[in-house]
């Protein structure tokens, strides 16, 4: 288990990531994104997630120099978005990607979000050409690890039966009331890492009376102790707020233990807070 803010967990490959990230989804292009980076990198936060579907990796590159800490002591992820599928595409929207925040490389890239059936009957071949670029990219050590989000055990199964190399990563939504315990399984299984995008969920889990109740046993908001939860799951979370107080307690976290019961407790939890995006159903408008 995570003892501190500081630890890391190794991947499958032995690159060492932070148990804690700072996402940055619906994080506001500007000024905001580049002040919420560097605010964050400078209370202490190593790991910082962004996208290309964002639209704020230019600001939060700017928020990484601000914040004036040496590059190798950073962790940088950003994700590949899906209208650059396919090998050759794939090596330029990483280019750019590099170039928008000002970086000679990735600690960690994604792919955003898996081809599926709906969307063409030759899903299976599109992702497998779009991890080949990333394939080439992390051997050319452009990306110090490369991954996948939002993959399903189906797609990871189609990816494994047509590629040299395993991702590394699975980032996926995990939150008390959404914690996809099949796939959390599958990926274990297979030695793949997983970070919790959306750790806090929405608003209807934030305002839970029954987490509110758990919460208060360990004199912590409900917030704390989702970000919690995830890091007692050996999730890696990427917790977001555009609040400095927020930002600092959303790191406070590692003096506390939530007991075995209320694990249980938290896990046979109906389903709240769900985003709705779910990979089957294609959700190209769906920038998480």
């Amino acid at each position: 288990m995570f003892k501190k803010f500081t630890d890391t967990v190794t991947l499958a490959n032995g690159v060492k990531m932070p148990c804690v990230g700072y996402g940055t989804w619906q994080t506001p292009d500007g000024e905001v994104a580049r002040k919420c980076v560097s605010e964050a990198i400078k209370l202490g936060y190593r790991h910082i997630d962004t996208a290309a579907a964002y639209g704020n990796e230019v600001s939060v590159g700017e928020g990484i120099r601000d914040a004036g800490i040496a590059r190798e002591e950073l962790f940088i992820t950003t994700k590949h978005w899906i209208t650059n599928r396919g090998y050759e595409k794939t090596i330029l929207a990483c280019e750019e990607s590099l170039r928008n925040l000002g970086l000679d490389y990735l600690d960690l890239y994604l792919i955003h979000w898996p081809a599926v059936k709906k969307i063409a009957d030759n899903w299976e071949e599109i992702n497998a050409e779009t991890w080949r670029g990333f394939e080439k990219l992390y051997k050319d050590g452009k990306i110090r690890a490369i991954g996948v989000s939002n993959f399903l055990p189906s797609h990871l199964e189609s990816l494994k039966a047509r590629s040299t190399v395993k991702p590394m990563v699975n980032q996926i939504e995990f939150h008390p009331g959404y914690i996809q315990s099949g796939l959390v399984d599958y990926c274990r299984a297979e030695g793949i890492t997983l970070q919790a995008w959306s750790p806090l969920g929405s608003g209807a889990v934030l305002k839970d009376e029954f987490l509110g109740t758990i919460a208060a046993k360990y004199s912590r908001s409900i917030a704390q102790l989702c970000i919690r939860y995830a890091l007692q799951n050996d999730i890696v979370p990427l917790p977001k707020s555009l609040n400095a107080d927020r930002i600092a307690a959303n790191m406070d976290v590692f003096d506390f233990a939530i007991s075995a019961d209320d694990m249980a407790a938290i896990a046979a939890m109906e389903q709240i807070g769900y985003s709705g995006f779910y990979p089957e159903e294609a959700p190209a408008d769906a920038l998480v």
